[in-house]
């Protein structure tokens, strides 16, 4: 999103200033990304009319409300948050007039290709520079077994042409890599077989879809299956209306409660955060790196655990973070990374190697933002290594790449340095936190920390 009266060409930097005060206060952040998506979608296949609160209003869950639209859903915004889905069924979506353009959010392209390889229409995907980069042939091939045909750019890129299957068959997969987007695609093709969907994940991965699945009435049975789950959908059910109320992004929650970690004096609460255990392995990370983060009035709302998360300043050790993990925290590596560039000692994170098909290559871009702030840091295979010294020097340009958290990443790493941090832009951070800025600059007033260089 730009500014107005700002070509979409001229970048729009930003600096983040060492804190000169500690962070105080309590703030909420923008509702979690991942499930805004699938409470969008699964109302779209719904009957009747369901009513989402708490909807995250960032640009990629808008381009997932604007393609809705243009596949015959009602979707309308009533309230800052609150919005209105009239669905059209199962089976029910129309062929859109025009190219579907998911601008930065692979999410969206990924989901939506799930249910597009099950519509009886061509359809088209597309989006910007970053997302047209991204691969997806780990979605195209598992659902060609649908029926449905695919045509891409070399090396399964976007734009991508769908041909739907007019009968879709239902699947039977074993995923080779863990991915909850992935698997939300072959689960939302699987709604429109006849018979059941089956598919096997690695180790567990975020299961937002599963427990939506069950809040719109499909019926889903979960087993556990060696190290990780084997899901079974019930295709062609009519899944009925329900309203959503979608908790704070707990990967939105990670920057202003890192950010409170390493600005001494510091104390923030964040209220009302997702804490699906799916999603929580930084929160653990960071215990175990001796953190003060406490859970306070939890509680469930639409079938996802819910609370308040307050973190106090203090000393942080180095850890070895193990591969397992990595499922349950994948988006929160950059600022883990910072969390370790301003621990004592060094933090080891295995098995990054999702991280090099993300907004960026992730992995060398994170590296390379520790490095350019003066932090020693190095990859090693699918592994990242940060020697920590406490307060790194800072100082640094760090170059985004088009990617939110590493935009997010490096101005809360600014206000714990010795000196500022720049990021060459700053307009894709909507994408995902709206006013990011503004709410850290409201935790340490008078004249906040993140400003235009």
């Amino acid at each position: 999103m730009v500014s107005a009266g700002m070509p979409e060409s001229v970048p729009r930097p930003l600096q983040s200033r060492p804190s000169a005060v500690p962070l105080t206060g309590t703030v909420a952040v923008p509702g979690d990304k991942s499930i805004s998506h699938r409470a969008l979608l699964f109302a779209a296949l719904a009957v009747g009319e369901s009513r989402i609160s708490g909807l995250l209003e960032g640009e990629d869950v808008l381009r997932t409300a604007a393609a809705l639209r243009a596949l015959g859903a009602e979707v309308e915004r009533e309230a800052e948050g609150n919005w209105r889905v009239w669905g059209c069924g199962v089976g029910g979506l129309a062929e859109p007039a025009d190219v579907l353009d998911m601008g930065n959010s692979g999410t969206a392209a990924r989901l939506l290709a799930g249910i597009l390889a099950a519509q009886p229409f061509l359809s088209v995907l597309t989006g910007d520079a970053s997302l047209r980069r991204r691969p997806m042939a780990r979605v195209t091939e598992p659902l060609s077994a649908s029926g449905a045909r695919f045509w891409s750019r070399s090396g399964g890129r976007l734009p991508l042409a769908i041909q739907g299957a007019s009968e879709p068959m239902a699947l039977d997969c074993r995923l080779a890599v863990p991915s909850a987007q992935v698997k939300s695609a072959l689960l939302l093709c699987g709604l429109h077989a006849r018979g059941t969907t089956f598919v096997e994940e690695p180790v567990p991965t975020r299961d937002h879809s599963e427990n939506l699945l069950r809040h719109f009435g499909a019926t889903i049975a979960v087993e556990p299956a060696g190290g990780g789950r084997r899901i079974a959908l019930a295709g062609q059910p009519e899944l009925r209306a329900a309203d959503v109320r979608v908790p704070g992004d707990p990967s939105s929650a990670a920057f202003p409660l890192v950010a409170a970690l390493l600005v001494a004096g510091s104390r923030v609460r964040v209220s009302s955060v997702g804490l699906n255990p799916l999603r929580t392995g930084l929160f653990a990370t960071l215990r175990e790196m001796g953190a003060s983060l406490a859970v306070e009035n939890e509680r469930q709302e639409a079938g996802e655990p819910v609370g308040d998360l307050v973190a106090e300043a203090g000393p942080l050790r180095g850890v070895t973070v193990p591969a397992e993990r990595a499922p349950s925290m994948i988006d929160e590596y950059p600022i883990l990374a910072v969390a370790a560039a301003c621990a004592r000692g060094t933090t080891r994170m295995l098995g990054l190697g999702e991280l090099r098909v993300k907004e960026s290559d992730r992995l060398a871009a994170t590296a390379a933002l520790l490095k350019a702030n003066g932090v020693k840091v190095a990859i090693d295979g699918d592994a990242l290594v940060v020697e920590g010294a406490g307060r790194p020097p800072g100082g640094g340009m760090v170059a985004t790449h088009m990617d939110h958290r590493l935009a997010m990443s490096a101005l809360v790493l600014g206000l714990a340095a010795k000196a500022p941090v720049t990021v060459d832009e700053s307009r894709f951070i909507d994408t995902s936190f709206p006013g990011f800025a503004a709410l850290l600059n409201r935790l340490c007033p008078p004249a906040g920390a993140i400003a235009a260089p």
